[in-house]
């Protein structure tokens, strides 16, 4: 009975050490800035015993945190190239962290973590390996999975289309893209019929603009006695790509089978549009830019722009006179590329010199 109450009273006097000193360090760190990735929602646990050492969780929770972050910017097959990052390596690129819950159940110490990388420790990491990022983004797409038939000549757009059946119940925190599947309208369903010879050829424009969307992924999904073959038809913005895979020995009546179907389409997909985004770090444009002194709002907001961009990998005031601060920005891309992006928050230049001007 003893030694149950001296643990217990142990672990009360843990939880009011561990919350003191991460009250230390937040206030220490608690500032976050647009140069960062943030992954949240890391959750540990671990039993709750005399020689509990937090940092182990909290080492545990900055490795789980990074390889989150690799799954979001990173393709698939670049991610097995830094699989054994070490856990030093790993920490010296934490910006800061948070506690977001932490719990004791059962003697089980549970805690939800969210992390923060610097965004110029982690790129200058993956180039000094070769490989190149890509920026997080979000897509939506509407998302078309039609099965054929190619024995009986028949297609399969809803009913016993497991594709289409399993398609949103296989999420991975990661995933950057969203998919939107038709309804089961019958007339969406008679106008892809009667496209039957010519379904590879149609655009499917007819269906896509009832959803409001432009990006469209069509899955064509061929199937014989000895393979399924899928030719995916990826239109983003008015831009066709097609993807080609098969598989062998395949059953798409069997749940299983068809799930790794589904699997396998989304890491190509993923792929695919972490691609478009993929962030050229060996590219360091040096970039010369004037901005007039006299309006300071103009220029803090200027600042917290070139913060957000991705592609921005450094600035700095290079030197200041009676009207102008010249700024020198480090750009991973081309002129064109920084005059688009920044055009995005309003903001362009008088380009005829080479210090270009902020209008």
């Amino acid at each position: 009975m003893r030694i149950i109450i001296n643990f217990n009273h142990l672990k009360t006097l843990y939880i009011f050490l561990i919350t003191l000193s991460l009250t230390i360090f937040f206030f220490s760190t608690i500032k976050v800035n647009a140069n960062t990735f943030s992954i949240d929602n890391i959750e540990i646990s671990k039993p709750f015993e005399i020689k509990f050492d937090k940092s182990q969780i909290i080492d545990k929770g900055f490795d789980k945190a990074f390889f989150e972050l690799m799954s979001l910017i990173l393709n698939n097959s670049d991610q097995s190239k830094i699989k054994n990052t070490r856990l030093n390596e790993i920490k010296g690129m934490v910006e800061t962290f948070s506690i977001k819950e932490e719990k004791f159940i059962n003697e089980i110490y549970y805690v939800n973590l969210g992390v923060s990388f610097n965004k110029k420790k982690v790129f200058n990491y993956l180039e000094k390996k070769n490989i190149f990022p890509s920026i997080p983004s979000k897509k939506t797409f509407l998302f078309i999975p039609i099965v054929i038939d190619e024995k009986k000549k028949d297609l399969l757009l809803f009913s016993n289309n497991k594709i289409f059946d399993l398609w949103s119940d296989f999420k991975e925190k990661h995933h950057l893209l969203d998919y939107i599947l038709p309804t089961e309208d019958i007339e969406d369903f008679n106008l892809i019929k009667d496209k039957f010879e010519s379904i590879e050829d149609y655009d499917f424009k007819e269906i896509s603009k009832k959803y409001f969307l432009k990006d469209i992924i069509v899955a064509l999904i061929f199937k014989n006695e000895k393979e399924v073959r899928v030719l995916s038809k990826i239109s983003i913005n008015e831009t066709i790509q097609l993807k080609n895979q098969s598989f062998d020995n395949t059953d798409i009546t069997d749940d299983d089978q068809v799930k790794q179907i589904i699997k396998q389409l989304k890491i190509m997909y993923e792929d695919y549009w972490k691609k478009l985004n993929k962030i050229n770090t060996s590219i360091k444009l040096p970039l010369l830019i004037k901005v007039k002194h006299s309006d300071n709002s103009k220029i803090s907001s200027f600042e917290d722009t070139l913060n957000k961009k991705d592609l921005v990998n450094n600035f700095l005031i290079s030197k200041f006179d009676k009207n102008y601060i010249f700024y020198r920005i480090i750009f991973n891309g081309t002129p064109t590329e920084f005059l688009k992006s920044m055009s995005y928050d309003n903001y362009f230049f008088n380009t005829d010199k080479k210090t270009w001007v902020l209008k």
